[in-house]
């Protein structure tokens, strides 16, 4: 269950009211007249099951509720209510499966923006899978992946194609690209440094290394992976189910990628830099791709769920 929090006019009030009241999912209305005072109007509030809270937030931007007063959302971890079970089974759909575009706009809003904490989180990544990939470690490498924030804006990207919102698909792109190039070319300079004090080698960037050679060796098999793990980004993203992302940061090989190609360029080893771009860009877009396309069928899906519901 969602619950809405809203400040509107006194002369919308009662459209709010009829429109939540019509909403077939929504329960536990409360009005309370001239309680808000910046802005000034009533505060109304409700809850209302998850497959039935996107179609009940675009009516209520409708009504530009979102410019002349406030609506505020929250998740409802526990709800112990006849009337919200009843509103559950009343609303089409199943809420693991609905989409909260606006909350989902928002979301990769914030996590693609271009932010000082956001280049010092993927530069930090960069830096310790560089750690890896000269030592072969994979724990580093592993740690570097769950480190690096890069699925923010990827995500973002893919919401804004879905959405036609070219000024987020511009945020986005612009945190991959900066965020990627300083990290990177900070990463030679560390390399550089490491090397001056002893603890890298170019021995050990051109020995075999069973661990980590993958990082520069793309394949069909990276290309595979990426897709999944941008669906299962997807999917995690849109039904709330966060904890998912863990296992996707670890599962495809950008940010070890971008270290490998910074190590490589610092030693101007000109093989490894290109394969490691490669490998890069070939992951960017395979998470680009999967997560676009997994978007558009969780839209067409549930709109067609909602117009048979509706028909009905």
């Amino acid at each position: 269950m969602l619950h809405l929090r809203l400040i509107t006019p006194a002369d919308k009030t009662d459209d709010v009211v009829r429109l939540i009241e019509k909403t077939v999912g929504a329960t536990h209305l409360v009005v309370m007249p001239g309680a808000a005072r910046n802005p000034a109007g009533d505060v109304v509030m409700c809850d209302v099951a998850r497959e039935a809270g996107d179609e009940l937030i675009g009516a209520l931007r409708a009504l530009d509720l979102d410019k002349t007063g406030s609506i505020a959302v929250e998740n409802i971890d526990l709800s112990l209510s006849k009337r919200a079970e009843k509103a559950e089974d009343e609303a089409p759909g199943e809420g693991a499966d609905a989409v909260l575009w606006e909350h989902l706009s928002d979301a990769t809003h914030e996590e693609s923006t271009l932010s000082i904490t956001y280049v010092a989180f993927i530069t930090l990544a960069t830096m310790i899978a560089a750690c890896g990939v000269v030592l072969d470690n994979a724990i580093l490498i592993v740690g570097a992946m769950a480190v690096g924030p890069e699925f923010g804006p990827l995500a973002g990207f893919s919401t804004a194609i879905v959405q036609r919102h070219p000024r987020l698909a511009l945020r986005s792109l612009t945190a991959l690209l900066v965020g990627f190039g300083v990290a990177m070319a900070v990463t030679v300079g560390f390399s550089l440094f490491m090397d001056a004090i002893g603890q890298f080698s170019e021995g050990q960037l051109e020995d075999d290394r069973p661990n980590t050679a993958f990082v520069y060796a793309p394949d069909a098999f990276s290309f595979i992976v990426a897709v999944l793990a941008g669906i299962a980004g997807t999917l995690s993203l849109t039904s709330a189910k966060s904890g998912a992302l863990v296992g996707v940061a670890i599962s495809v090989t950008t940010v070890p990628a971008a270290a490998n190609a910074a190590v490589a360029l610092s030693y101007g080893d000109t093989k490894q830099t290109w394969g490691s771009t490669e490998q890069l860009l070939l992951n960017l877009l395979g998470i680009i791709l999967a997560g676009t396309l997994t978007l558009l069928a969780q839209k067409w899906l549930w709109t067609t769920q909602r117009g048979k519901s509706n028909a009905l």
